[in-house]
């Protein structure tokens, strides 16, 4: 694969003559990390597979929810090999992912470095495709965009406007014209990146070394749509990331999920690692690298099977009738063409006395582009859906709605603005919102985003 052409002109400065990159250069992949215990194996896992001499730098900020211990374990039982050196390092105290990308930096060894994030959202097999315009020589420092629609020349700022306000001001100050600055990825000339004094202890970091490489007359890349390009997966890294609120999923939930669980439609694990910790597990998705990621991610859990399954054709993928007490579907079933079908087949993989518990998007008045481009087939109400568990033989145990907070922000994003993706700020205000949420649940509202639903089996 070719790098995109020199994109800014090498001028007066520290950048001013690449040198040309061996190809059995070491790269450095850079991962500040914080609460991330539920993806940091994978992700290490993940840039270990990628096919290049590498030393992966984890710098965890005091994580509080074990990721440390994770890191530990990891560290304790991966040799060091010619394609992967893994250095481990730990912050005493939080200081935000700026300083974690400092304490990094002070150990590349490397020629070519990237900054990695541990929530999966992007995936390190695009690290090859990400270096090569340094590699050509047309490049001193590379970043990926969610924007831009191929490789392209990035020019001074006022050709072209920016599609995201922080963008727009950092363009402002270093006449560059990225589409995409607060980009998890960011690739660097090894000696380009060690000479920048970084002082941004937190989120400032993307402004900071985006100014400051321009100060050094740098040249850019811009790469496009960088790691898995469809919505839902990008919707799905960022609820992933969301530790309150998908802790708050869990607290509905947890009331009505047994011993025995059948997870449908388990996605990237965001309710998988709450469900592991029952006595068995079979996690299931129709998606084959959403189920590798979770093999992967659980191969050291005796309790827990990952399996693709289909329930359109559960009959034929050797699943076991009445032989679960629990089956868990999360903000799946809105995806299923059929759902009355698939109701009727997790009713056949229960017990008697056994549940389905359900987790679905209301309100048919919010459908919109997110929704079409995430693959939602509908938006559920509750007389909806408790009809629909009568039908496939449940007795309805309960049925609530939840989460009106979430409507408007929804409604402007899904209908007003045509997103085709939760936006991440979105997201993060969810997060926050989680005491709220809480307080809603007891006021039992009459409408809300979603729907929580169980029925069960009484034959």
């Amino acid at each position: 694969m070719t790098g995109p052409r020199r994109l800014v002109e090498a001028q007066d400065g520290a950048c001013q003559n690449a040198p040309q990159m061996d190809p059995c250069l070491r790269l450095s992949v850079l991962v500040p990390v914080y609460n991330e215990a539920g993806t940091v194996r994978p992700l290490v896992a993940q840039v270990m597979g990628v096919p290049i001499p590498k030393e992966i730098i984890v710098v965890d900020d005091r994580s509080t929810d074990g990721t440390r211990e994770v890191l530990q374990e990891i560290r304790a039982t991966t040799p060091d090999t010619p394609q992967n050196r893994l250095v481990v390092l730990f912050h005493e105290r939080n200081q935000g992912k700026g300083a974690a990308v400092r304490t990094a930096v002070g150990r590349i060894t490397g020629e070519i470095a990237v900054i990695q994030d541990a929530d999966l959202e992007y995936d390190p097999a695009q690290y090859p495709r990400l270096i090569q315009p340094i590699l050509d020589g047309h490049a001193d420092v590379v970043y990926g965009s969610r924007f831009a629609g191929s490789p392209r020349r990035v020019l001074l700022f006022w050709h072209t406007v920016a599609n995201r306000m922080l963008t727009l001001l950092s363009n402002m100050c270093t006449n560059l014209n990225l589409t995409d600055m607060e980009t998890c990825y960011k690739v660097f000339r090894a000696d380009i990146l060690k000479q920048i004094p970084i002082r941004s202890n937190r989120f400032g970091l993307e402004p900071e070394l985006t100014a400051k490489v321009a100060r050094l007359r740098c040249r850019f890349a811009i790469w496009p749509d960088i790691g898995r390009e469809d919505a839902g997966f990008t919707t799905l890294r960022r609820v992933e990331a969301l530790r309150r609120y998908t802790g708050f999923l869990w607290e509905l939930i947890r009331p009505y999920v047994g011993r025995r669980v059948l997870e449908v439609g388990s996605g990237t694990g965001v309710m998988t690692r709450y469900l592991a910790t029952r006595e068995a597990l079979v996690a299931t998705d129709v998606d084959p690298q959403y189920v590798e990621l979770l093999q992967r991610t659980y191969a050291d859990k005796p309790n827990v099977e990952v399996r693709l399954l289909d329930l359109a054709a559960a009959g034929d993928d050797g699943l076991p009738r009445r032989s679960f007490d629990t089956v868990v579907c999360a903000n799946v079933l809105e995806h299923i063409a059929d759902d009355a079908a698939a109701l009727r087949a997790m009713h056949d993989a229960l017990v008697p006395g056994g549940r389905v518990v359900l987790i679905i998007p209301a309100l048919r008045q919010l459908y919109g582009a997110i929704d079409k481009a995430i693959g939602h087939h509908r938006r559920y109400t509750r007389r909806e859906i408790t009809e629909k568990l009568c039908t496939a033989g449940f007795a309805v145990e309960h049925v609530s709605y939840f989460n009106v907070l979430g409507v408007p922000a929804w409604y402007l994003n899904a209908r007003v603005l045509r997103r085709r993706s939760v936006p991440g700020l979105q997201a993060r205000v969810s997060d926050r919102l989680v005491p709220l949420l809480r307080v809603e649940r007891r006021l039992r509202p009459p409408f809300g985003m979603s729907l929580l639903a169980v029925g069960k089996v009484t034959d």
